[in-house]
């Protein structure tokens, strides 16, 4: 992850925007207020969009970008500036580019090329193990078509079936173990990490291979679940099983579920809950929450009832807070301390499971029941109040006591003052005391004997929050400055391909982020003075920021299809998808703001009419160019 890109994910721009003074509020999946950089306040014409860290006034401005866009316009300084100030927010370092050497980046391909090779060996034991595979039929209620989509597989018993295989098939000793297939001892004996273990494929957000987790077959083995040892790819609390295959019903739902286990993930997804994913055997991290967030801020725990699932949960309940409703500061400055804490940007909650069953055993049991088990999720406060009172003497002063010094700092670090105090009425009527108590304010009467020794104090250790660091938008953008940068005589092809098309040449205004707006400018600069090294003209007009992005964008496109007319086609056809994407988020917020307007006496309503009508228009045409570029690319 390249440095912007870190930045990028630790700053959630809803949480940008609404600190610089923009009062957001929820549109569908984005959010609309009044835009910060012109007087008018009658309408809301200002959007921001999450999912792409992006922003965009449909206003008097007609502007738009992503947070170094956002900070460049607001406080007037120049991309270097804002880069500084924002990685000072998100507390990432800003030192001079590294990139991924072509020999670390074939070791990383190297390592998923065994763990797939692994992957097709497993499943060939396991399909070779009736007993096994009936087990997961019989025992777990899995069907062949989810075994077969999960890539689910078995390791035999023995401390070296997988070691001769491999070292047959010509794999050095040394990759296997990097794996984190092989164990190795401190005498240097090597043997099998994974041992008559059902084996389930780990994979990234992406759907790139990085590890294994495994659980026992016979329970007398220990540990009851393995993973895949921290490796060059395989970090368990930077990754969520299930991710992969969960991103879209994510998405669709606007919710994600977390549950404990690996197969309860995947009974789920076969009971259609897809929506569902699992840590790593490991109490929630920051960083897991941070994927999550990027596709939903609406968030369910469903974690097994048994003791080590509500440890679990209780552990969750400061990484979640802290990834999601923090504002990014770290330190005790008064600064910091000064200002109100940030709003809540989640809609965190824990469901509590009946019976004490699995979540596969309560979709065996009854599929419907697991949804209305999660509809009734409970909040945060709501669920520690209820597990800390559970089975104790509420008649009990010290007991009382004990509740309310452990529930009210967390309703005190709630940002919504109406949260906080519907929660502390909730807290006095529960614990039968006067809510005064709680807040520490003066009793009057016989009640008013002592003054409370709770303190409702919140912590001061903030997390960041995270946003988007990279979405296919922005690796289109990437892939066509790649090539035009590679290319630079491409620009010149590209623009009279778009204008064979009817539409405009190239500008600045097609790509959605700040350093790749800047870099195709001063790529077009370079282009205009006809430099006689191009390269070297225009490498001494980039600041070290976007000199590290160019060296990105050569890495990325090293090898570059050798045909010319072709790679035209291709690069058209991006930048093409790249406007229509833009002009339909567009249009579709226009829409929105079109139906608000309406109920707001419709003072603007023609302008934003006129707005949709010209980005509807564009659609067209830039559909009827897809469909001429189309029948070029297969004359």
């Amino acid at each position: 992850m390249s440095t912007l890109e870190e930045i990028k994910s630790k700053i959630d721009i809803v949480d940008l925007v609404s600190e610089a003074g923009v009062k957001l509020r929820h549109a569908g999946k984005n959010y609309t207020g009044f835009c910060p950089f012109h007087d008018n306040k009658k309408t809301p014409a200002f959007v921001v969009w999450p999912e792409s860290g992006t922003w965009r006034c449909f206003g008097q401005c007609n502007e738009g970008g992503d947070i170094f866009k956002f900070v460049m316009k607001r406080e007037g300084v120049d991309f270097k500036e804002a880069m500084r100030k924002l990685a000072a927010r998100a507390g990432v370092e800003v030192k001079e580019y590294t990139r991924e050497t072509p020999e670390q980046k074939e070791a990383f391909e190297n390592l998923r090329k065994i763990l797939e090779d692994a992957l097709v060996y497993y499943r060939t034991h396991l399909f070779n193990n009736r007993e096994i595979l009936s087990y997961l039929k019989e025992k777990r209620g899995l069907n062949d078509a989810t075994i077969e989509t999960f890539g689910l597989g078995y390791a035999p018993a023995g401390y070296d079936h997988f070691l001769k295989h491999f070292i047959g098939k010509g794999y050095a000793e040394r990759d296997l173990i990097d794996s984190g297939m092989l164990s190795e001892r401190e005498d240097g004996k090597v043997f099998d990490r994974f041992r008559n273990r059902i084996m389930i494929p780990i994979r990234d957000e992406h759907g790139r291979m990085a590890g294994f987790g495994a659980r026992i077959v016979d329970p007398n083995d220990v540990p009851k679940f393995l993973n895949s040892p921290e490796t060059a790819i395989f970090s368990k609390g930077r990754l969520l099983y299930g991710l992969d295959r969960a991103r879209k019903p994510i998405r669709a739902a606007d919710q994600a579920v977390i549950v404990e286990g690996y197969l309860d993930v995947i009974a789920l997804h076969q009971a259609g809950y897809e929506n569902v994913v699992s840590p790593m055997g490991t109490a929630l991290t920051e960083d897991q929450l941070r994927l999550l967030k990027k596709i939903t801020r609406r968030i369910v725990l469903a974690l097994d009832p048994d003791a080590a699932g509500q440890k679990a949960v209780l552990r969750g309940l400061d990484a979640a807070r802290s990834a999601m409703d923090r504002e990014g500061e770290f330190g005790f400055d008064a600064r910091a301390l000064l200002r109100n804490e940030a709003r809540l940007q989640a809609d965190l909650r824990v469901a509590s499971l009946p019976d004490e069953l699995d979540p596969d055993e309560i979709v065996a049991r009854d599929q419907a029941e697991w949804g209305t088990i999660i509809e009734n999720a409970k909040p945060i406060v709501t669920h520690v109040m209820e597990s800390l009172a559970l089975g104790r003497d509420l008649n009990d002063a010290k007991t009382k006591d004990q509740i309310a010094a452990q529930v009210l700092p967390l309703i005190e670090d709630l940002p919504s003052p109406m949260e906080r105090d519907t929660y502390r009425q909730a807290l006095a009527r529960m614990l039968r005391v006067d809510e005064r108590v709680l807040t520490g304010s003066p009793v009057q009467g016989p009640v008013a004997r002592r003054k409370p020794r709770i303190s409702g104090r919140a912590p001061q250790i903030e997390s960041p929050v995270v946003s988007v660091a990279t979405n296919p938008t922005s690796k289109i953008e990437k892939y066509c400055l790649g090539i035009l940068f590679r290319k630079p005589e491409m620009l010149y092809r590209v623009d009279r391909r778009l204008e064979e098309f009817g539409l405009s040449a190239l500008a600045v205004e097609d790509f959605g982020y700040t350093d790749h707006q800047l870099l195709f400018d001063a790529m077009r600069q370079a282009l205009e003075q006809d430099a006689k090294d191009y390269q070297l003209f225009l490498t001494s007009r980039l600041s070290e920021t976007l000199q590290s992005l160019s060296k990105e964008l050569l890495e990325r496109n090293e090898k570059m299809e050798a045909l010319e007319d072709r790679l035209l086609d291709e690069v058209t056809n991006r930048l093409i998808d790249l406007r229509r994407a833009a002009a339909q988020a567009n249009v579709s917020q226009l829409r929105f703001l079109q139906e608000d307007e309406q109920s707001n006496g419709g003072l603007n309503l023609k302008a934003y009419q006129k707005q949709a009508l010209q980005f509807t228009k564009l659609l067209q045409s830039l559909d009827q160019a897809k469909r001429k570029l189309s029948l070029k690319r297969q004359a």
